[in-house]
């Protein structure tokens, strides 16, 4: 075979039990593999018991979702993988359109599907919905997610096309690219290492892609919820990390006007009375500040000619024009 669905897992035998039957009934094309980051539950025994016919790699340790994707993915052979969290529900024929999509240009490196909501399945998920994309200032946002704000599926979406990054929930990417560009930063721990691996691509003249003939449907905060003060340093810090390795130039002057926003960020964390995102806005920051040679040094020195940023700032059509829709945002 030439595909392989790799899930990594940590303590998640319920989710397992959950989820995996879907893929494993949707996924005959493929070889489906499950890397164990050293779970501390009967993952290992439910899924050598439940689902023989499932590849399970066993890693030594808890690597965290970036390092311990790299540390699994170097026993798997196979052309193309998919990357799935295990909270992820599959559907007849999700494999086919990526990996045609994958195989339909050399330029193309990752594609990702339709990704909707598991708990309410005619909306996008927030992790990805119909595509990523970036502000000047490597805000994040959605076709169909911006922000707080979660789009319907009105099939407004239904549309192939080229995007900035492929979400960490579900997408297939080329094996060679992966490992030549050396996998996910695992300095990153989790959370936005998807985007800096696709934000290099793009460096490198490599192109992102959506497609919507193929789609899942996402739980969500299967492992951090999406409150949780740990997911919000990584959020924040894993952004900044991104600034500083992958813009072009005016690094510094970047991460000053996010400086400025973030500051705005902590204080509606603060007047939610969620004292400990309000502080974990400016550990993130001491973080970086004390990282800021570290992720420098990684940058590269090819960068694409096409921007990056679809737009200059999300955060001002959201909040300020009220826009809550990508396809106002020109």
């Amino acid at each position: 075979m030439k595909t392989a669905v790799v899930i990594l897992n940590w303590n998640g035998r319920k989710l397992l039990k959950e989820f995996l039957p879907s893929v494993v009934s949707h996924s005959q094309e493929a070889k489906i593999y499950v890397i164990d980051n050293a779970s501390t539950d009967d993952s290992v025994l439910f899924l050598k018991k439940e689902f023989p016919q499932v590849h399970i790699i066993e890693n030594q340790e808890n690597y965290g979702f970036a390092e311990g994707y790299n540390h699994g993915l170097k026993h798997v052979k196979e052309k193309y993988w998919i990357l799935l969290n295990s909270d992820v529900e599959v559907t007849p024929n999700w494999i086919t359109s990526l990996i045609k999509t994958l195989e339909s240009s050399p330029n193309i490196a990752a594609v990702q599907p339709k990704i909707k909501s598991y708990l309410e399945k005619n909306k996008f998920e927030y992790a990805g919905a119909a595509g990523g994309l970036l502000d000047k200032l490597a805000y994040p946002y959605c076709r169909g997610r911006i922000f707080d704000v979660i789009e319907e599926d009105q099939q407004q979406y239904d549309e192939n096309c080229r995007i900035m990054w492929a979400s960490g929930a579900c997408f297939a990417v080329k094996k060679e690219i992966y490992e030549n560009l050396g996998g996910f930063d695992e300095d990153y721990f989790a959370h936005q290492e998807e985007i800096d691996l696709c934000w290099r691509m793009h460096n490198f003249g490599f192109e992102i892609w959506y497609t919507f003939e193929s789609e899942v449907f996402h739980l969500g905060g299967g492992t951090l919820n999406y409150n949780n003060p740990r997911k919000t340093y990584l959020n924040f810090r894993n952004s900044l990390y991104n600034i500083i390795k992958n813009t072009p130039k005016h690094t510094n002057f970047l991460i000053l006007q996010r400086f400025m926003l973030d500051v705005l960020a902590s204080l509606k964390f603060l007047f939610a009375f969620q004292i400990k995102n309000f502080f974990t806005v400016y550990k993130a920051y001491f973080s970086m500040i004390l990282n800021f040679n570290k992720m420098k040094n990684k940058r590269k020195n090819t960068f694409s000619d096409v921007k990056y940023y679809n737009t200059k700032s999300i955060v001002w059509h959201r909040y300020f024009k009220r826009r809550k829709h990508e396809s106002s945002i020109k």
